[in-house]
């Protein structure tokens, strides 16, 4: 039943992270990440939301584990910044102080706001 909850978590988590890719896509031109960083601090917020609420076990595992572990993305996120790195010091600067700064801001509010 664990695995199972996961599962499905999971499934909406990589859902919403490429729904949100899409619209970004459609809203935006610009060539900065918004969507990862979206999807990276919205993340971190609801994970110190939820790891601060008197959630049971398997919406721990269901939503912490499954819907925001495939939701956020680190492994995106470090894509995009090596390919500042080449090509724009300043955003990879950017980029990388807002993912960290935003993303520590936002698990604090959401672990403080329950």
């Amino acid at each position: 039943m664990t695995i199972l909850v996961i599962m499905v978590g999971a499934f909406f988590g990589a859902m919403a992270r490429f729904g949100i890719g899409q619209l970004v896509k459609i809203w935006t031109a610009s060539t900065f990440p918004w969507a990862t960083l979206f999807v990276n601090v919205s993340g971190s917020f609801l994970l110190g939301y939820l790891y601060a609420s008197s959630a049971g076990p398997s919406l721990m595992l269901g939503i912490g584990v499954g819907f925001l572990g495939s939701f956020t993305t680190f492994s995106t996120f470090k894509l995009e910044v090596m390919r500042f790195v080449a090509k724009d010091w300043i955003r990879f600067g950017v980029y990388l102080l807002a993912t960290y700064v935003l993303g520590l801001v936002a698990a604090y509010l959401g672990y403080h706001l329950p």
